[in-house]
Parts: structure tokens; C-alpha cells; sequence
């Protein structure tokens, strides 16, 4: 969200993943457009390759684990194929030595199609590799998605014993309720 709140509420994770849905539809239409100047068996490679790098071995440890660890360099091959930044490279250089082709959009509709139909991001090793939910982010998010900042002190601040919990708001009245919030 910015820079001191690294954390998604279900609303801003929705409008997030629009982006990259509207990503999909751009890099699609331009696509489906060119669909007869598209050269299959580049686009097929293209498509696949990020996922048979940086999904199936981790998805394939993951299964064999038996209590879901896996090795970092799972997460990280994962994260890697599912860069923008890494696959930009990738068609930079598919550019700069065979030449620019229609197939290579099939890159921007995979990570896009990733992000915005299915939600999967950059995987954190402190997740499951496969979507299981983290207790943690659930108890913290019930709390951060409904409780606006102005409701709650500061960590670092002592209110001192001068401070009444009836304080007023921002808006003159009460401190607000968690209703208040914006979801």
C-alpha cells in the first residue's frame, strides 16, 4: 500500500488484481488481433516456460514434502519466472537477437493472468508454497481491514494518564468504530 504498510487489504488486493486484469485484456487483444502473424511453437515455449521453471518443481516438492516445506530456492525460482522485471529482460533480449514478434506477448498475458485471474503474486517464504492461509495474516488482517489507523495509538507512543479512551476523532465525534473503516 505505501511505504510504511506493506500489508493488502481485501479491497485494495481486489483493485490490484483489476490492474493486472486490464493488463490481460490489453496484452490479449493486442494478441488475438495478430493472431495470423503469431509464430505457435514460440508462443507455446514462451507461455510455458515460466511455470515449467518456476511453478511445477517447487508445486512437485511441495507435494513430496509431506509437511509442506520446501526449500527456499523454490520460492525464489518462482519468483524469479514471475518477474515483470526478470521477463522483461527476457523479451529485451529475445528482441535484441531474434527481433520483435507477436508470440512475445503470450509473457505479459501469463504473469497478468497470474496476478489478475488467479491472485498468485511473489511468493514470501514465510507462506505456504502452495495457498494455504497463515493464521497470523488472518488474525492481523481482521484487525487492519476494519480498524482505521486514527483508531488505534501508535505502538510507540505512550498516551500518557492524561489520555481518555473517549477521546474525540478526526471527525469531532467519538473515537471512531471499526464500521467506520473503509473495506
Amino acid at each position: 500500500m505505501d511505504t510504511h504498510n506493506l500489508c493488502q487489504t481485501p479491497t485494495t488486493y481486489r483493485l490490484l488484481r483489476l490492474e493486472y486484469l486490464l493488463g490481460l485484456v490489453v496484452a490479449g487483444g493486442f494478441f488475438v488481433a495478430h493472431l495470423g502473424a503469431v509464430r505457435w511453437w514460440v508462443a507455446a515455449v514462451l507461455f510455458a516456460y515460466i511455470d515449467v521453471i518456476g511453478y511445477l518443481p517447487g508445486a512437485v516438492a511441495f507435494r513430496r514434502s509431506g509437511d509442506g516445506r520446501i526449500h527456499r530456492a523454490y520460492y525464489v525460482l518462482y519468483n524469479v519466472m514471475h518477474s515483470l522485471g526478470f521477463q522483461g529482460l527476457v523479451v529485451a533480449g529475445w528482441i535484441w537477437t531474434v527481433g520483435p514478434e507477436w508470440a512475445l506477448l503470450v509473457i505479459p498475458i501469463h504473469l497478468c493472468g497470474d496476478r489478475g485471474l488467479f491472485g498468485n503474486f511473489v511468493k514470501s517464504f514465510t507462506v505456504s508454497f502452495e495457498p494455504v492461509p497463515h493464521p497470523a495474516v488472518g488474525a492481523a488482517l481482521r484487525d487492519f481491514a476494519t480498524v482505521p489507523w486514527y483508531a488505534v495509538a501508535p505502538p510507540d507512543r505512550d498516551p500518557g494518564p492524561d489520555a481518555s479512551p473517549a477521546a474525540p476523532g478526526p471527525r469531532g465525534g467519538a473515537v471512531p468504530q471499526p464500521s467506520e473503516a473503509v473495506r
